[in-house]
């Protein structure tokens, strides 16, 4: 009977705890996918890059949902049986309170454990493939974004201006500047264009103008009746380089300890192979690494804040007021959660003075526990 109990109240945690989770985070991932819009209309990819990069954005916003989800299910649920005097079951059946604390904190450890693998394996690895869509994506809708008599800059290096598009889709009175090399720069003014796509490549045929090169500060020009340019060489103003959030939790972990002595790199193999991996943004590495593998840690803090609610009765005239500071403890708690990492900088002893506090607030909050139970049963 023990057993049943336990897993209708498990079960009702859980099912309370996935429909928060994938609720909110259904709308928040909505409303960014509105954002990402840009990567069509402003940045001229295809659909197919803009799916799969709001798709991957996905676990990012499970992980930032995670720990609201998870006190909010535990401690509405905890509130629900005892407003319907369900919780006084397990006590009628013989199972004492540091019992039933004890079996949640067991509990939270597989949702710690969850928390864990995805904030260091799921969302990066996720977040890394969304980018690389970026880097190997072609700009499939670059001619529908040009605009006439509007200067287009949404490819790096590379300036488009024309005057009129025609219902055949030729361009008129065509100015373009290209800065992609290093002290050089390529302008042309051409009569018409026309936009082709020869296999892969997507190319702007120009017919009847003028190629004006600037290199190291020498002008030549010369002129044409018709000339390809090849846009596809061009790559978009979107950054498609891997960020420090998209580098894996085994590569930070090998680059902190490269840079803290306590692993030999000889001839710097190792951190030329990670990205990111540079004394300039240790801060930084330290931060992803601690928000990928201490911040987990306070999900068991979290829903030993909820366990609270067991320790007094609803038939107490202080239970409301009660209730809410358990809210409100909740809350901050959350709230600091998310701002902890501020304190991370490159400061060794200051990260493992914050590292080790969610350890401590579970130590502290555990013994509150045995000593008020014990106090109540004196």
């Amino acid at each position: 009977m023990k057993k049943t109990i336990f897993r209708k109240l498990t079960t009702d945690c859980l099912k309370f705890f996935l429909l928060i989770l994938f609720t909110i985070s259904t709308i928040i991932w909505v409303l960014q996918a509105v954002n990402y819009l840009d990567f069509v209309i402003e940045d001229g990819h295809g659909f197919f890059v803009y799916f799969n990069y709001t798709l991957l954005s996905f676990p990012k916003i499970i992980s930032r949902i995670y720990p609201f989800a998870i006190f909010l299910a535990f401690s509405y649920i905890l509130l629900k049986y005892e407003d319907k005097n369900e919780l006084i079951i397990f006590w009628n059946f013989g199972i004492n309170k540091i019992y039933f604390i004890n079996f949640f904190i067991k509990i939270s450890f597989c949702f710690m454990l969850l928390s864990l693998v995805l904030n260091a394996i799921i969302t990066p690895m996720a977040q890394d493939k969304a980018r690389s869509f970026i880097r190997t994506s072609d700009l499939d809708f670059f001619e529908s974004i040009l605009k006439p008599k509007k200067f287009v800059d949404v490819v790096k290096n590379l300036t488009i201006y024309f005057e009129e598009k025609k219902k055949n889709g030729d361009l008129k009175n065509i100015f373009l500047n290209d800065k992609s090399s290093y002290n050089e720069s390529q302008s042309i003014i051409a009569k018409k264009g026309r936009f082709e796509k020869r296999g892969n490549k997507k190319i702007l045929i120009l017919y009847d103008g003028k190629t004006i090169n600037n290199i190291k500060g020498k002008i030549s020009e010369f002129e044409f009746s018709k000339t390809d340019f090849n846009v596809s060489n061009f790559t978009t103003q979107t950054v498609t380089h891997q960020k420090t959030q998209e580098n894996s939790t085994l590569e930070l972990i090998n680059c902190s300890l490269i840079y803290n002595n306590f692993k030999k790199d000889i001839n710097h193999k190792i951190k030329k192979k990670i990205n990111n991996c540079s004394g300039n943004n240790l801060e930084n590495i330290y931060k992803e690494i601690y928000s990928r593998l201490v911040k987990p840690v306070y999900i068991t803090f979290l829903v030993s804040i909820s366990l609270l609610i067991i320790l007094k009765s609803k038939t107490d005239h202080t239970f409301k007021s009660y209730k809410l500071k358990i809210y409100s403890l909740g809350f901050v708690s959350i709230i600091f959660l998310e701002l902890s990492s501020k304190f991370i900088s490159i400061n060794m002893i200051q990260n493992l003075i914050i590292s080790a506090l969610p350890f401590l607030l579970v130590l502290i909050i555990y013994f509150y526990f045995l000593i008020t139970l014990k106090v109540q049963k004196i």
